[in-house]
């Protein structure tokens, strides 16, 4: 198991971790926001007049409205990702990774546009009479790349366990677990019973369920949010500058001397930008593919304010949150997760200024650089370290009031053995101050305003309804691609399996299948993103004949 967990992280580092990576993102966006003449902002007036069902005909063929489509791919990708993955990117990047993100962001919605339409384009109804579509289907049908069609199918289920279904259960039980003392087990049981009602009934229910989850949801995130913002008011300007100003100077320090460079906050805010919002990615245009329209561009319209709702609003405001609050720069107890943890020769304290210089060559990789890491022994008393020439570095922070325990309550005392910066007792558990990233970023952050600590149980239910919704939509994704490799018959076994598999991950660890996603996720990507280039001069006939067709409607 560790064998095939090394390999995974090693195809990751090729693939999504690669440095090219976030050029070919932003590049294809790039394209095609020049080549069809910035359509996020030629047509983002009209897509809004399409969701409000001005267009619509109820003879159109498809499955749901277009609210509901949109409301469906929102729920896929208003995730987890905006309430942890912005306090991560923020923690790893400082303030530049929000910019990074806004600039995906505007890109994808470009993207988007044009992944959305061509999918549409090419959608088929099944043998039971629903549609399916997406990447797949003009791959096939368009591009006659039927292993390439095959390929993006298999990753998108493999990406429907690994993104949109273990990992949610897994977040949401710890979370209830640590808000309200739900044991993971039981939370697993009661929301996969609720999962089962919702998907075994189909687009059709699964439409109903987030036209009415999506934005209930979005609006306690967004109060709960405002009451940080507003508490902290005199800190929302200067929040701004720091994200504008660090963006081209690389100058940030998230909490010392762990800032990252320049490239390290492009990097973080642009994977951020794509596992936030999923443009190019090739997901949301399956659920897109129900909408009830005879104009793919149309369709295509509607999803270019994913992106904008997703990243360029509540993970701004998410970012707001942090950063106002000042929360991303100060230490805080915890307990520290043993990934995070690492020992280093030496003594060093990240209030002095020859020390924090020499702790971020360490850090961030930077050649010559003395620090090393620790090995030998510490003596332990009463769970407070009282030998060794070393230094504890947790969430890439000097650890401070630093206590050893055996379990969550009994006090080590003994000898402690470090190898290569590493403890080598596996049930120590050590805690202290320190910075701390993702979601408890977030819940901290969430206490600073008016509503003080209960602004932590927003986070949670937040989470829950985040997490949950996200599984929902990825259920669709996976038996669409079922539909697509073996036909409708094999869409009831699958929901079957994903549903135990939603129990089940409640209660396990899901370290291995967050690294085949992110492999599956690179996967679907690439293979979609050189799809579409490949179909930009059809891509520009159908939208400008669209426009043109649609002219008279417009102006009504």
């Amino acid at each position: 198991m560790e064998g095939l967990y090394g390999l995974l992280i090693t195809l990751d580092s090729f693939l999504g971790g690669a440095k090219w990576f976030p050029f070919v993102l932003l590049g294809v966006g790039l394209f095609f926001t020049v080549y069809l003449k910035f359509p996020q902002i030629r047509f983002f007036k009209h897509a809004w007049q399409v969701i409000t069902g001005k267009f619509d005909k109820e003879s159109d063929p498809g499955d749901t409205t277009h609210f509901r489509a949109l409301t469906t791919a929102l729920s896929g990708t208003v995730g987890t990702g905006n309430i942890s993955g912005v306090a991560f990117a923020i923690f790893l990047g400082g303030p530049a990774a929000l910019f990074w993100m806004w600039v995906t962001a505007f890109l994808g919605m470009t993207t988007k546009f044009v992944e959305v339409t061509l999918s549409h384009k090419y959608r088929v109804k099944t043998e039971d009479g629903t549609m399916a579509g997406g990447p797949m289907y003009y791959m096939d049908r368009r591009l006659n790349m039927k292993w390439l069609a095959v390929a993006f199918a298999i990753a998108t289920v493999v990406s429907s366990f690994g993104t949109g279904n273990l990992p949610q259960s897994n977040g949401i039980a710890q979370s209830i677990e640590a808000t309200f003392g739900f044991e993971p087990w039981l939370v697993g049981s009661v929301l996969g019973i609720l999962l089962a009602l919702v998907i075994l009934g189909g687009i059709q229910r699964i439409a109903a369920f987030t036209a009415r989850v999506v934005p209930a949801m979005a609006v306690i995130y967004l109060i709960g949010a405002l009451a940080v913002i507003f508490a902290n008011l005199e800190n929302i300007i200067p929040s701004f500058l720091s994200v504008i100003s660090d963006a081209f100077t690389g100058s940030a320090a998230a909490g010392g001397f762990l800032g990252a460079s320049l490239a390290y906050a492009f990097n973080r805010g642009v994977n951020r930008g794509l596992f936030s919002n999923e443009a190019g990615q090739g997901s949301a245009p399956i659920a897109h593919a129900a909408a009830k329209t005879k104009e793919p561009a149309s369709e295509g319209m509607v999803s270019l304010l994913e992106p904008f709702i997703d990243t360029i609003l509540i993970c701004t405001i998410t970012g707001l949150v942090i950063l106002s609050s000042g929360v991303w720069k100060e230490k805080h107890e915890n307990v520290f997760d043993r990934s995070d943890m690492f020992f280093v020769a030496g003594e060093y304290d990240d209030s002095e200024s020859k020390d924090v210089e020499k702790l971020y060559g360490f850090l961030n990789g930077v050649e010559g650089n003395e620090i090393k890491p620790f090995t030998g022994a510490i003596t332990i008393v009463n769970g407070t370290a009282v030998s060794g020439d070393f230094t504890l570095i947790n969430s890439r922070s000097v650890a401070e009031d630093v206590k050893y325990s055996v379990g969550s309550e009994d006090l080590f005392t003994g000898t402690l053995k470090i190898e290569d910066g590493k403890p080598l007792k596996e049930n120590l558990e050590v805690s202290g101050k320190s910075l701390v990233h993702s979601a408890a970023l977030t819940t901290i952050a969430f206490t600073r305003g008016f509503f003080g600590d209960f602004g932590q149980y927003i986070v949670s239910v937040g989470l829950l309804l985040f997490a949950f919704s996200t599984a929902i939509a990825w259920s669709y994704y996976g038996d669409r691609a079922m539909t697509y490799l073996l036909g409708p018959r094999s869409v009831m076994p699958y929901r079957v399996i994903y549903v135990a598999g939603f129990v089940w991950a409640a209660f396990s660890d899901t370290t291995l299948v967050w690294a085949l996603s992110a492999v599956a996720i690179v996967v679907m990507t690439l293979p979609n993103l050189f799809g579409i280039l490949l179909l930009s001069k059809e891509m520009k006939e159908t939208v400008n004949d669209y426009w043109s067709r649609t002219k008279n409607n417009r102006d009504k």
